[in-house]
């Protein structure tokens, strides 16, 4: 059945029916995923998650998921960096430090600003970088990304934003400047749960926010990276399985673009609110390796929200993006100490360190693996084809 966003799909299922689903899960549909290495779809993907897995069945999901990251990306880790462009937001959530209601000094980089952190990242070697932002249509609304990738791209192959939901004629113009990825996290896939902690501002439309992804699709953009913010609801795993759903109906629909899977759990911050779930370490192991059996050309990404020694175990499960050496205030890289963080992180080792670690440990960490003139080429050769004439292979010179 074919349909034209998400929302379609989505108002189709029942949050407590797969909810049973997943919590009653058998042995037997556990050993039957596993024999299908996930190519079950949906189902398995609600068996590999349930707590039948997580009690006894971890081990062996473990060494799947680790035999299938290997096949796909062998032994090499892509790092990438935040670059916070400003805490400015006029939503009021309960979990984040930026949130309106937090009586915090607001900061913006201005474009000197903004090159000045720049050096500091192109200084450790970074060539991937994150944009982020608050949402906040008047202080950083498309003008101001416009402005940021047109002074950035000069400088790294990769930019990706993690900013407000926008139109897709926005995200098109985005792409015309150099645009490569976008983050953007449904936070929570429960409506109930959604609304509770989402108290004013745009970010209240729970429609707007769970369509954005098939705007991006339209728009043409190279990835689009989803997520949960996990400790926002009681049932982690449901919320999972919804995030997976997403997953594949993007897959099937806009089938040239590439996916990430991000698995941030709250964090202190200014204004902070319990987690009403509490994802242990554990579960955390449970999570990527489900994700990775169900989804083998998945780019699993952990940030450095998690600790040191955690984040080297979960490396050979399935991990195949860190961030490293992350400053989550604007200004943060240049040693601004009067801007707030989002949220504290737990790694604070620098990107040095990083690379050291992860090449002592046997793997090769990438710091450039695209660059704008692939899509330039791309582009150039999709235009060949369209007009008859002969498509010429794709020029692979950075």
């Amino acid at each position: 059945m074919n349909f034209s966003t998400f929302t379609e799909l989505y108002r189709r299922q029942d949050w407590s029916l797969a909810s049973t689903r997943i919590e009653n899960s058998t042995p037997t549909e556990v050993e039957r995923a596993l024999a299908r290495k996930g190519q079950g779809g949906m189902a398995d993907f609600a068996a590999l998650l349930s707590p039948c897995a997580g009690e006894n069945f971890l081990e062996p999901m473990a060494r799947l998921a680790r035999s299938l990251t290997r096949r796909r990306f062998g032994n090499t880790i892509r790092l990438f960096a935040p670059l916070y462009l400003s805490n400015e937001c006029t939503n009021v959530c309960d979990y984040c430090g930026f949130s309106l209601g937090n009586a915090i000094p607001r900061k913006t980089l201005t474009v000197p600003e903004m090159l000045r952190e720049a050096g500091v990242l192109k200084g450790h070697g970074f060539e991937h970088v994150l944009l982020v932002t608050g949402e906040s249509g008047r202080k950083v609304g498309v003008d101001y990304i416009l402005d940021a990738l047109r002074a950035l791209r000069r400088y790294f192959a990769n930019l990706s934003i993690e900013v407000q939901p926008l139109r897709t004629t926005e995200y098109e113009r985005l792409v015309e400047e150099g645009l490569h990825a976008v983050m953007l996290y449904q936070e929570t896939y429960e409506r109930e749960s959604y609304a509770a902690h989402h108290l004013k501002g745009k970010k209240r439309n729970f429609e707007w926010r769970l369509e954005a992804p098939d705007r991006l699709g339209r728009a043409g953009v190279n990835k689009i990276g989803l997520g949960c913010l996990y400790g926002l609801t009681r049932d982690w795993r449901t919320d999972a399985w919804f995030a997976g759903l997403h997953l594949d109906y993007l897959e099937k629909k806009y089938w040239r673009t590439l996916y990430s899977m991000s698995f941030p759990r709250i964090r202190p911050h200014e204004g902070e609110s319990m987690p009403l779930a509490d994802l242990s370490d554990r579960d955390l192991v449970q999570l990527l390796c489900a994700y990775r059996i169900f989804k083998e050309e998945l780019e699993l990404s952990l940030s450095t929200r998690e600790s040191p020694n955690l984040r080297e175990n979960l490396l050979p499960i399935g991990v195949t993006t860190m961030s490293a050496g992350s400053k989550t205030n604007p200004g943060g890289y240049g040693a601004e100490e009067h801007s707030l963080e989002q949220f504290t992180i737990s790694d604070e080792r620098t990107p040095e360190e990083i690379a050291f670690m992860l090449r002592e440990k046997g793997y090769d960490p990438v710091w450039k693996d695209w660059d704008r003139s692939y899509d330039e080429c791309r582009l150039q050769n999709e235009a060949s084809a369209f007009t008859g004439g002969e498509e010429q292979p794709l020029s692979l010179a950075g």
